[in-house]
């Protein structure tokens, strides 16, 4: 009889003991469990320590209360007749105040969600052109969260954000953009290399333009000091020898200019040849001719003044 107690009691000890173990919950924080009792919803019960009926309350399910993030891949076709696959994430939470709600209003949460990403991104994507898609991704997104926020309200879900993270056309069409780029960056670079090559024409051109306008002023100060020279040496002369005319000091220097050109010519070494008149009268011919230029080109001064003046009175 005594064996028989101690193992009943052995029996209801550890049926206590299961029971006990079986009416307490530990819910994790962010964590809510769905209790029913007999097949009824009983209550939430939140994070931390809680009892249960064993056997008669059951932990039916559990709710995340965490942000959570759902990628839904569309596949759509835009105003230009491209297809293009869109990735959107949707980021969203459970509402305290509306747990039952989002526990017992749908079935499955996440794939309500996607039939209206789905819903929301064909209604707006073919309505723009495949350029448009790239640029305006931010409206879309802005579109799919306000419509799928007022929609998902109602079953005690609130939607944080909604991000179009990938937008990927037809290999076809990624192809033939890309060789729309690649045409355009060379159009770009041949532009830059044609204005480069003007602009080191126009400065080679401005150089040269620089270099002869300084060697005209060398030889024009050249010239002026061979005239200064030649009057130095006539005066020198009239002052020196008071019988002599002009005529005979400018063919005197003529010579001197004659001959040192001769030397001038011969000192350089690159000559090879060079056929110059010289007869005994080559310095007098030389001097006429100067002379006759100069007479000219008096004359032809005097006329232009005088036109001028003509000019004036009438």
């Amino acid at each position: 009889m005594n064996e028989n107690m101690i193992v009943l009691s052995s029996i209801g000890g550890a049926i206590l003991l299961l029971l006990i173990i079986k009416s307490i919950i530990l819910v994790d924080e962010k964590t809510v469990y769905v209790i029913q009792r007999l097949g009824k919803f009983k209550r939430m019960a939140h994070a931390g320590f809680g009892l249960i009926i064993p056997f008669i309350d059951k932990k039916r399910g559990v709710i995340n209360l965490r942000v959570q993030q759902l990628d839904v891949d569309v596949e759509t076709k835009t105003h230009d007749d491209v297809f293009v696959h869109i990735r959107v994430s949707v980021q969203f939470q459970v509402m305290n105040n509306k747990l039952h709600d989002a526990f017992y209003a749908l079935d499955n949460a996440r794939h309500q969600i996607a039939s209206y990403v789905f819903d929301d991104v064909r209604a707006e994507v073919p309505k723009m052109e495949l350029d448009d898609v790239f640029a305006k991704k931010e409206e879309i997104a802005i579109a799919v969260r306000q419509n799928l926020g007022d929609s998902m309200d109602d079953y005690g879900y609130t939607i944080i954000k909604a991000l179009i993270t990938d937008i990927d056309p037809d290999a076809h069409v990624k192809e033939s953009m890309n060789r729309i780029n690649a045409a355009k960056r060379d159009k770009e670079a041949t532009m830059e290399e044609a204005e480069a090559a003007k602009i080191r024409i126009v400065k080679a051109a401005e150089a040269d333009a620089e270099s002869k306008r300084l060697s005209g002023e060398g030889i024009a100060q050249q010239r002026l000091e061979i005239v200064r020279g030649f009057k130095e040496s006539v005066e020198d002369f009239q002052k020196s020898l008071k019988n002599i005319t002009h005529e005979e000091v400018m063919q005197f220097v003529l010579m001197t200019q004659y001959f040192d050109t001769l030397n001038s010519i011969g000192a350089n070494s690159k000559n090879s040849a060079v056929l110059i008149p010289h007869t005994p009268s080559a310095m007098a011919d030389f001097q006429q001719q100067i002379i006759q230029g100069t007479l000219v080109g008096n004359k032809l001064k005097d006329s232009i003044e005088k036109a001028k003046g003509s000019d004036l009175d009438a």
